[in-house]
C-alpha cells in the first residue's frame, strides 16, 4: 500500500518491479478484484477514451446549449496534417484532447480522468505516444494503471476539484498523471516518472477555474489541449536528466494550498478570469437571458 508518490516509487525499488505494479497490488486488495479483472476494466475504460478522442475529430460535435466549442476538434486535426509550427505530433495530441472535451460537451460518453472537465488530457497523451512509441495495447493499460495511481495519491492528499483547487487540480493533476504515464511508455525509470509529475504540477501551479458562462467549454478545451502539451513537455524534461528540486509529494500540497488561497471568483463559479470579461459576460446574458453578468 502507498499514501505518497515517494511510497510508491521507493515500493517499486525495493520489489525491483515498475511503479505500476505497485498500483496493481493496492488496487487489488482494495477492489478485491484480480490482475485479470483489472485490466479489463482498464480495457473497457480505455476503449472509451479512444472514441471520445477520435469522434469529434471529422465530424463536430452538437451541443445542447452552446455550441461554443463545436468544431474545433476537427478544425485542430485537419491543420495537424499540414504540420504546423509544432508539428504532427503535438498538433495530433492537441486535437485529440479537443475531441474529448468536444465530446463531453455534447453529452457523449468520456472518461473522467480525473475530471470531467480534463477528460481529454489523458486520453491523447497515451494513444498518441503509445503511437509514437509503437506501444503494445498492455503497455498503454499499463501506464493507465500508473496515471491512476499518480491520481488516487493526488485525491488522497489535495484535490482534483476546479471548485476547491482551481484548473490546476483538473487539468493540472491530469497533465501530472499523464506525464507519468509518457515517461513510463517511453522506457523511463520510476524516479523520472516521479520527476516528471513535480514538473507537470509546478509548470500549471495557480491555473484559475473560470468557465466562460459556466459551461464546461471555454476555456476548459483550450485547456484540455495545453495541458496534454504540457504532460509531454515535461515527461520530456524528465527523460532529458531535469531533476524536480521540489519533489512531487511537496508539490502536490503546494497545489493544495495554492488552491485554497484562490479567491471564489477563480474557482468554478464562473464569476473572475475570462468568465468575467466584457465578452464572457456577453456570452453568459445571450444564453441566459439574466442580464445578471458584472462586467
Amino acid at each position: 500500500m502507498y499514501n505518497s508518490i515517494a511510497q510508491m516509487i521507493s515500493i517499486a525499488k525495493e520489489c525491483k518491479v515498475p511503479p505500476w505494479q505497485v498500483v496493481l497490488e493496492t488496487e487489488m486488495i482494495l477492489s478485491e478484484r484480480t490482475e485479470e479483472e483489472i485490466f479489463a476494466r482498464l480495457a473497457e475504460r480505455y476503449a472509451v477514451m479512444v472514441r471520445s478522442a477520435e469522434k469529434a475529430l471529422e465530424t463536430p460535435q452538437p451541443t445542447p446549449l452552446a455550441g461554443l466549442i463545436k468544431g474545433i476538434a476537427m478544425t485542430q486535426n485537419t491543420y495537424a496534417e499540414t504540420g504546423g509550427i509544432s508539428g504532427g505530433f503535438i498538433n495530433k495530441l492537441m486535437a485529440r484532447a479537443l475531441s474529448c472535451s468536444e465530446v463531453n460537451a455534447s453529452m457523449g460518453k468520456i472518461v473522467a480522468a480525473p475530471t470531467a472537465g480534463a477528460c481529454g488530457i489523458l486520453p491523447a497523451v497515451l494513444m498518441t505516444v503509445g503511437e509514437q512509441c509503437e506501444s503494445s495495447e498492455r503497455a498503454v493499460l499499463e501506464a493507465l494503471l500508473l496515471a491512476s495511481g499518480v491520481g488516487r495519491v493526488i485525491m488522497e492528499n489535495a484535490t482534483v476539484s476546479g471548485a476547491e483547487g482551481g484548473c490546476q487540480a483538473e487539468c493540472g493533476v491530469a497533465a501530472a498523471m499523464a506525464a507519468a504515464a509518457a515517461v513510463y511508455l517511453y522506457g523511463g525509470d520510476s524516479d523520472t516518472c516521479a520527476n516528471a509529475v513535480a514538473i507537470a504540477l509546478m509548470n500549471v501551479l495557480g491555473l484559475v477555474c473560470d468557465p466562460v458562462a459556466g459551461l464546461v467549454q471555454v476555456p476548459c478545451a483550450g485547456r484540455n489541449a495545453s495541458q496534454a502539451v504540457n504532460a509531454v513537455i515535461s515527461a520530456d524534461m524528465a527523460l532529458a536528466g531535469m531533476r524536480s528540486i521540489i519533489p512531487p509529494d511537496e508539490m502536490i500540497t503546494a497545489m493544495l494550498h495554492v488552491g485554497r488561497a484562490l479567491p471564489t471568483d477563480l474557482r468554478e463559479t464562473g464569476k473572475g478570469g475570462a468568465a468575467a470579461t466584457p465578452t464572457g459576460c456577453a456570452v453568459y446574458d445571450g444564453l441566459f437571458k439574466r442580464g445578471e453578468c458584472a462586467q
